[in-house]
């Protein structure tokens, strides 16, 4: 019998003379490579926090291809004209797990009304919810929720004296994620803020997609900088992107 280990060998060929593996490069060229297999009622889990961080030409490649019918797991669901809620006209998605509204009117109007189907998660929750999904945990208890309406339907222990709801993990059909950069080996580095939930997206999906702003060769990375090894990611584009701010405050001067 083969092991996996001797599979992946044998089906990548080794340079003896420069002492590297090759067949690992995860670069797409085109933004239609990188979201090819996506179908209709599949579940994507997308990374970003307001519009920090987010995949946004990954976002518009799912609205050029029409998918409908979609299951989104994101912090919230972007503005009305950036980020996730750019799915929402064309009723592209069917249910969105989400921690907030967030500053989306289309989304509040499509949630009262029952248009759109919105499963409200605490933040935290819903981040442990994506890195147990990506570990292969299936479910873990939380004090987080207790005794309020996200409690209803769940399962109630008690552990050592505190009372604590058994919640499911989630796994996509698709994830995608925003790095600042990476090698060709799909090794991620995030910047500040911007890295929010996307490492934990990135190990939560059946295929990974992570668009990022540069893209190194292998060993121009400093191991002790990688926020997120290759072996989760499935294709890496790099993608041209816009510094969006979500609500901009300014000062009169004195």
């Amino acid at each position: 019998m083969i092991d996996a280990a001797t599979q992946v060998f044998n089906n990548d060929s080794f340079n003896e003379s420069e002492n590297t593996m090759t067949g690992f490069n995860k670069v797409v060229t085109s933004y239609e490579e990188a979201m090819a297999g996506l179908e209709d009622n599949m579940t994507i889990i997308a990374g970003g926090f307001g519009l920090c961080g987010i995949p946004e030409n990954l976002i518009k490649e799912i609205k050029n291809k029409g998918t409908k019918g979609l299951t989104i797991v994101s912090n919230n669901c972007g503005t009305t004209a950036h980020g996730l809620g750019i799915l929402l006209p064309e009723k592209q998605i069917k249910k969105m797990v989400a921690s907030y509204v967030g500053e989306n009117d289309e989304f509040e109007r499509q949630m009262m009304s029952g248009e759109l189907d919105v499963e409200l998660t605490p933040q935290g929750t819903l981040a442990e919810k994506m890195r147990a999904g990506g570990a292969g945990i299936p479910a873990f208890y939380t004090a987080t929720g207790v005794g309020t309406p996200v409690a209803e339907g769940k399962e109630v222990r008690e552990i050592k004296g505190r009372e604590y709801l058994l919640e499911e993990s989630i796994k996509g059909d698709f994830a995608i994620v925003k790095a600042w950069k990476a090698d060709t080996f799909g090794n991620l580095v995030f910047r500040k803020t911007a890295r929010n939930f996307n490492p934990m997206a990135a190990t939560a999906g059946k295929i990974t997609v992570v668009e990022v702003e540069k893209i190194v060769e292998p060993g121009q990375l400093d191991p002790d900088e990688i926020h997120t090894p290759g072996i989760y990611v499935n294709r890496l584009i790099k993608g041209s992107f816009e510094k969006i701010i979500e609500q901009r405050t300014v000062r009169h001067p004195s």
